[in-house]
């Protein structure tokens, strides 16, 4: 009692020592010294802001790996980006080969069949320009249009894709136009041809990559009036003697690719194939008549072919079309020469030159004398009739087809005017007579098949 009225009034001094708390997690705190107030006298200076290399102090400051780059990495730490961009640099290159190398080869075709383009046409390539009349009166139509230049091959030659070149040439007779068009190996992506070859290994329908050479030459057949303008001089002339011969499909083909060749071709699927004695082991014919073949296996193609060797795929003569005709628009005759070689790897085109002159110059040979007999004819518009009558009955048969459904249009139509202008009793009156007529025809076809 003593005790609790002296610490009500202050009876006694508190001890010296603190009282240990009950609590043992502020222990720790029990014996920390009490905080002191910060000192007002310590004012920061704009040298405590801007840090000790602000200002001179006279004492030289070491460079550290923080300030020296070169002492903080090295090219090891850069091995990544240096494996980049060698495969990189690596792409670049085999592209920039790959592009030129093509361009190389396309320069060495058209620099070795210029000479019989510009001795054969009036006009080759794409850079020529069009003669003014003033020139045209002056030197006539054939100077004017030869006088163009035509010595660099960078206009003789498009580059339509890094693999793909093409030509043209235009201004002969009995020769509207001539297409040429070169198809490279993909040498600025050799990935892409590794796997275009390891493909062809396995489908049939991925042939394996070739460097060929495709021309197609499209006579005038008598057309002369449609493509010469009649203002130039000389267009009469030219209309006078008519360059037109008789249709007939007849190819000279390697026998290697004769079976893709009659797949992916409608024209020559219509001809028969046979063996000639004349020509070597390795081509054949492929023919609507055996006149024909007469007629055109001269010694000058005879030549042409052995000098070409093997690396000759077809020369076809053909007025039919290339895909299979679905409507009759599509089986009027249209006569084109096709020509097709592949490149040879050594870039000597010595051996080829003379097919690619005979197929220049066999235009003028079937306007000369490519008009058979009635019975030759006969036999080869037969094959084209049947076609003919075969398209015609898929036409009739789809016309047919075309007013049935509108008979059935126009009844339907009729059968809901006449529902909705009848009553309800009179609408089901009208349903039950249209079933049993409909039963009565069911039963008499059951009847009859039986």
């Amino acid at each position: 009692m003593a005790a609790l009225l002296n610490n009500l009034f202050g009876g006694s001094k508190p001890s010296a020592s603190p009282a240990p708390s009950a609590d043992s997690d502020f222990a720790d705190f029990a014996g920390a010294p009490d905080p002191s107030p910060a000192s007002f006298s310590a004012i920061p200076t704009a040298a405590s802001f801007a840090g000790a290399g602000a200002f001179p102090t006279g004492a030289a400051v070491p460079y550290t790996k923080w300030y020296n780059i070169h002492e903080r990495y090295a090219l090891s730490d850069f091995k990544q980006e240096g494996i980049i961009l060698g495969f990189i640099a690596v792409i670049i290159a085999v592209h920039l080969f790959g592009s030129s190398a093509n361009r190389k080869k396309a320069k060495s075709w058209i620099d070795a069949h210029a000479a019989t383009l510009k001795r054969e046409f009036a006009l080759v390539g794409f850079g020529g320009r069009a003669p003014s009349p003033e020139d045209v009166e002056d030197n006539g139509l054939a100077k004017s249009l030869a006088s163009v230049n035509l010595d660099r091959p960078e206009e003789l030659l498009k580059e339509k894709s890094l693999q793909q070149y093409a030509t043209y040439a235009t201004g002969r007779t009995n020769v509207a136009f001539l297409d040429v068009s070169i198809s490279l190996y993909k040498r600025y992506s050799p990935l892409a041809l590794i796997a275009e070859f390891v493909m062809s290994l396995f489908f049939e329908s991925m042939p394996a990559p070739v460097e060929r050479v495709e021309a197609t030459l499209y006579p005038f057949d008598g057309r002369e009036s449609l493509t010469v303008p009649g203002q130039l001089p000389g267009a009469q002339e030219l209309r006078k003697d008519k360059s037109g011969y008789d249709g007939f499909v007849w190819a000279v083909v390697n026998k290697e690719t004769m079976k893709q060749l009659r797949d992916d071709r409608y024209d020559v699927s219509i001809t028969s194939t046979k063996d000639s004695p004349k020509l070597p082991n390795w081509v054949t014919i492929m023919s609507e008549s055996a006149e024909i073949t007469d007629f055109l296996l001269t010694p000058e193609l005879i030549k042409a072919v052995e000098s070409a060797g093997d690396l000759l795929e077809h020369l076809i003569i053909t007025d039919q079309p290339i895909d299979q005709p679905l409507k009759l628009d599509d089986t009027i005759p249209k006569k084109r020469i096709h020509l097709s070689y592949r490149i040879p790897s050594s870039g000597d085109y010595s051996k080829l030159l003379p097919i690619f002159e005979y197929f220049i110059r066999v235009t003028d040979i079937l306007v000369q004398s490519a008009h058979f007999r009635p019975e030759v004819l006969r036999k080869v518009k037969a094959t084209r009739d049947e076609q003919i009558k075969r398209l015609q009955k898929a036409d009739d048969d789809e016309k047919a087809e075309e007013r049935q459904l509108e008979r059935e249009k126009a009844k339907k139509m009729k059968r809901d005017l006449e529902l909705k202008g009848l009553d309800a009793k009179a609408q089901k009156k009208y349903l039950e007579k249209e079933k049993e007529r409909e039963m009565k025809k069911m039963q008499k076809k059951q009847t009859q098949r039986g």
